[in-house]
């Protein structure tokens, strides 16, 4: 790597990355806001589902990686934290620009797109027949829409942003002072973040073949629980990453405890998003709720798994055979 960049040269490559690859969240932002402009809403037949929160994480990683080198020169050892909560303020102001400004037309009724994201989000069955057949769309969500819902989203966009801008940070800093120490949790790191993004695109896309019914598929119930590990792993390795130099307590077990944390709080997020319930990846007892408790025994093997995986990874990174085989 020392031979082939430049930190200039990395941080420009860095810079196109991101744009090519947030090219399509750009787009339907672009899309959203000339339609807002031009009528004054947005049709539904035209909302692309999940503008938010992919196009404000859009905007807050081009803008936090383009400031990346100002903040190095003017922070010094301070830009990591420094560019992460620019980021991550970025991505939460323009998440509320659209969530405010861009309002959807449903039929005979109206509602924001956070609104009409969330009912996007909890349409199942269980749901609809809440609704009476009198109500409109935008009649429904006045009385059910909870703002709580985006605890879901926010999870996954704030994770994206922190992980992405440390993986630049930390390979740009990695060259700018020939110390090469970091080099696998890092690519770790990068290779963590990269299967989550790639997850959730194929959610935006197929949503996990879900068809709405609170017992999945297998192969949704499959997609959904490795997309709750991976979720968690990223969490895990990214704070691992950060405390890769201290004792074993604090690099490999404080981040298996932040990756099974960070995988319970996806499922709260789910849980309040479907108002209560979360879906179920089989029937029988191992599928169902714990008396009061909505977690399944399957749900408490993914949040441990999450963990274990996390703690095994970063433990193979700081294993002498792999840091011979990675020489």
């Amino acid at each position: 790597m020392k031979e082939h960049f430049t930190s200039k040269q990395f941080y420009f490559l860095s810079l196109g990355s991101i744009l090519l690859l947030c090219f399509y969240p750009l787009w339907m932002g672009v899309q959203i806001l000339s339609a807002y402009i031009r009528d004054g809403y947005v049709h539904a037949t035209d909302y692309p589902k999940y503008v938010i929160p992919y196009t404000p994480i859009a905007i807050a990683l081009i803008l936090a990686v383009a400031l990346l080198p100002l903040a190095v020169k003017l922070c010094k050892r301070l830009a990591l934290p420094v560019i992460s909560v620019f980021g991550v303020g970025m991505f939460l102001l323009t998440e509320m620009l659209f969530e405010q400004v861009t309002v959807f037309s449903l039929q005979e009724g109206a509602a924001n797109i956070g609104s009409f994201q969330a009912f996007l989000c909890i349409a199942t069955p269980q749901v609809m027949q809440t609704i009476e057949f009198r109500e409109t769309i935008g009649e429904a969500l006045a009385a059910r829409y909870s703002p709580v819902f985006k605890l879901h989203f926010y999870l996954i966009a704030i994770l994206i942003v922190l992980a992405v801008i440390g993986v630049v940070h930390g390979f740009g800093k990695m060259i700018r002072e020939q110390n090469y120490e970091k080099r696998k949790p890092l690519l770790l790191q990068s290779a963590a973040v990269t299967a989550f993004i790639g997850l959730c695109i194929f959610a935006c896309f197929t949503a996990f073949y879900r068809t709405g019914e609170i017992t999945v598929a297998p192969v949704s119930a499959w997609l959904m629980g490795i997309f709750f590990i991976v979720f968690g792993l990223t969490a895990g390795v990214y704070t691992g990453s950060l405390l890769y130099f201290k004792k074993p307590l604090f690099s490999r077990a404080l981040p298996a405890l932040v990756a099974a944390a960070t995988t319970i709080l996806m499922y709260i997020g789910e849980l309040v998003m479907m108002g209560g319930e979360l879906f179920r990846f089989g029937s029988g007892p191992f599928f169902a709720s714990i008396g009061a408790c909505a977690f399944a025994p399957m749900d408490w093997v993914v949040v441990l798994l999450s963990g274990v995986i996390t703690y095994l990874l970063l433990f193979l990174v700081r294993h002498p055979t792999l840091q011979f085989a990675c020489k």
